[in-house]
């Protein structure tokens, strides 16, 4: 097939030289922010080459192949002599907050991605067999980053940046208004949680999740919230749900186990709930493939290959259809939310 043919669908063929590039310029990315070039360049903008090797102390010849790569991504415009940062590097990899995608590409690069070196293994074996690059005899990465307690604060701020990123649909969509005591199961460093109580002043969260987690979520609670945030820390199959919530959220969760964890968890909830209490179920959705989710696919390939040898994206339709065949009425989706998610929401009968 010749060039040409290959070029009557420009944009496909774009897409095609933007994956086999992406993982040389992916890492050239996080290298420039554990460079501090973008803060640099946000600080000063219209720097030339000589204070940003002077800042970075790269040698020359390799901080120009550096800012080449940069420039090639259109992250970096070189102008006059000068560098400066494009309007998406500066709202997103400037800055050095707890919702920076400095934080999520730190992740992805240092947990994620060099799992995917292993796909054709593990998907042929049908389990994350990249696991076996991390100590433990665990099935799933989270329970073994408990032995590495500072990888684990790196995929928990990875996860958290990413949640604050992605939270505006669950908040803008999730109908909270009558709720006194929301139980957050899996709810990590309790980020969403976080955004919650700050949202909504009469509401009190639980978080549920495993103890090395719950730690890591207790260690930054401010003490406005100190009140309304309580931790929970245990097995979320093995040990009962808290009984005095009247609404319960799976949000980042339930995308990571297979259909039969799922409706166990759904059971749970279920049987937790008081009469008339709430349900709802945010993360990546899957939807069809006409459409395309690129951060869905993405997550369903990590989960498969290292997280958790299992789960994926699912379609919002699979959601609603497990909450009503778990006894929830009501049910309701939200979809086209921000980065391929959706919301499903219920009340049990």
């Amino acid at each position: 097939m010749s060039v040409n043919s290959v070029r009557e669908n420009d944009r496909v063929y774009e897409r095609f030289q933007l994956i086999v590039n992406g993982p040389a310029l992916f890492n050239a990315v996080v290298t420039a922010l554990e460079l501090d070039v973008f803060k640099l360049l946000s600080d000063h903008p219209g720097s030339d080459f000589d204070s940003i090797r002077e800042s970075t102390r790269v040698p020359a010849h390799q901080l120009r192949v550096l800012l080449h790569a940069l420039c090639s991504t259109e992250l970096v415009d070189k102008r006059d002599g000068g560098y400066t940062n494009s309007s998406v590097a500066q709202e997103l990899l400037a800055g050095d907050g707890p919702d920076s995608w400095r934080h999520i590409l730190l992740g992805w690069q240092k947990i994620y991605y060099p799992a995917f070196a292993q796909m054709t293994p593990a998907l042929r074996a049908g389990t994350n067999t990249a696991l076996a690059t991390h100590p433990g005899d665990e099935p799933t990465l989270y329970q073994r980053l408990a032995h590495d307690p500072e990888l684990e604060k790196v995929l928990h701020a990875s996860m958290g940046a990413f949640t604050l990123q992605s939270v505006p649909g669950l908040l803008d969509n999730a109908d909270l208004s009558t709720v006194r005591h929301l139980l957050d199961v899996g709810g990590g460093d309790g980020t969403t949680a976080k955004q919650l109580v700050e949202l909504h002043p009469n509401l009190r969260v639980t978080v549920f999740d495993m103890p090395s987690v719950t730690e890591i979520a207790g260690s930054d609670v401010p003490e406005a919230l100190a009140g309304r945030l309580a931790l929970h820390p245990g097995d979320l199959f093995a040990d009962a749900f808290p009984q005095d919530a009247d609404a319960i959220l799976f949000s980042h969760l339930l995308e990571v186990f297979s259909e039969e964890q799922i409706r166990r968890l759904l059971a749970k909830a279920y049987d937790a709930l008081p009469s008339g209490g709430r349900i709802f179920l945010y993360g990546f959705d899957a939807a069809d493939q006409e459409r395309r989710g690129t951060f869905a696919a993405r997550l369903s390939l990590y989960l498969n290959v290292l997280a958790t040898g299992q789960g994926m994206a699912y379609p919002a339709g699979d959601y609603a259809n497990w909450l009503e065949r778990t006894g929830f009425s009501g049910v309701e989706t939200y979809t086209d939310l921000p980065y391929d998610h959706a919301l499903v929401t219920g009340t049990k009968k």
